[in-house]
């Protein structure tokens, strides 16, 4: 069996051909090579040739990546569906449930790129939630969370260390304090005496 191809390179993809894409895209994203909503060249190149052995048919691998952003579309317009109260997944039939023509008029009419998925059949949503999930850190993002962790930890730990500079400032503050008591009271003697000599008082040997 081989797919036919229109001047424009457009291919009529199957259940099967977008099985074998998205299993394709859940390995790869599972080793990381999803970056900034985009999958890396060779994905595109691997996923191209997957589908061609796999299901005898001539597609390129810019056939796999428009593909890849159709899956992306719907994995946006029907998580926006989904996060929203009134609608549900059937995945006997998969596609959406809704609880009311209202509930489908009132998003609609904030949301009109949903407009063609109330009755639309998308399958392997599973799939598609997983590679196009965009909340899922991937093991980069993972990583850095964690190192980014640790610092702060460091930080804080030195921060609040006994023996450390917590300790040090406390006590140079008190020491601060006691030497500007004592630099008080010296000041105020000495105004005190100075005062004494200019009155016409008793007078104080010298």
């Amino acid at each position: 069996m081989s797919t036919q191809k229109s001047s424009r390179g457009y291919v009529p993809w199957n259940d099967e051909m977008d099985k074998v894409l998205l299993d394709t895209f859940v390995e790869y994203f599972n080793k990381g090579d999803r970056c900034q909503n985009r999958w890396k060249p060779h994905v595109y190149t691997t996923a191209m040739k997957n589908v061609c052995e796999k299901c005898n048919v001539n597609i390129t691998k810019s056939n796999s990546d428009s593909r890849s952003k159709t899956f992306d579309k719907h994995y946006h317009v029907i998580s926006g569906l989904l996060s929203t109260s009134g609608f549900g997944w059937d995945w006997d039939k998969n596609k959406l449930k809704v609880d009311s023509d209202s509930v489908w008029d009132n998003y609609i009419e904030r949301n009109k790129d949903a407009k063609g998925y109330r009755h639309k059949v998308v399958k392997f949503w599973d799939l598609l939630s997983v590679v196009y999930n965009k909340d899922q850190a991937n093991g980069e993002a993972v990583k850095t969370a964690t190192e980014s962790s640790k610092e702060m930890a460091r930080e804080i730990g030195t921060n609040k260390d006994p023996a450390g500079s917590t300790s040090t400032t406390t006590s140079s503050l008190k020491r601060q304090r006691s030497d500007d008591s004592f630099n008080s009271l010296w000041s105020e003697m000495l105004d005190m005496l100075t005062a004494t000599l200019k009155d016409d008082g008793p007078k104080f040997p010298s």
